[in-house]
């Protein structure tokens, strides 16, 4: 599974998108974040990985190790590959109980994302955000 969000925080995603002045600019960094995901193996991309809601194709894979949750994903649209990203920022790595207890929409409030994706690019944000959650749960 990826490490990515290990790296590379939420708070760290929230500052560099503060730093910017334009939408355009922000939409473009989110892109780059994307194109840093580790590629997922083909192996993963089957119909349990799927994940629903979304408009574009979009794979959420999951493993255990040492009691932290990792977290392998792809998405077939770049726009979509960086919002997976900065999902993965908030969460990979972390435990069960830090996944459950991270305010995620304060995080999408502090990027003020929400409002800048269409309806359907938001519903999918939060069915990989459930995905995860739902992860963390069991």
């Amino acid at each position: 599974m990826s490490e990515f969000g290990t790296d590379i925080s939420s708070e760290d995603i929230v500052d560099t998108l503060a730093f910017f002045d334009s939408w355009e600019d922000r939409y473009k960094y989110i892109i780059d974040l994307g194109r840093e995901l580790p590629p997922m193996d083909d192996s993963q991309r089957t119909e349990e990985h799927i994940v629903r809601g979304c408009q574009s194709q979009v794979w959420l894979a999951s493993e255990e190790r040492d009691g932290r949750l990792y977290f392998a994903a792809d998405s077939d649209a770049f726009i979509v590959k960086g919002l997976l990203a900065v999902v993965l920022a908030a969460y990979n790595g972390k435990t069960p109980a830090a996944i459950r207890e991270f305010d995620i929409e304060d995080y999408f409030e502090q990027l003020n994302l929400i409002k800048h994706l269409s309806v359907t690019r938001g519903n999918g944000l939060r069915a990989m955000v459930k995905r995860i959650q739902a992860t963390a749960a069991v």
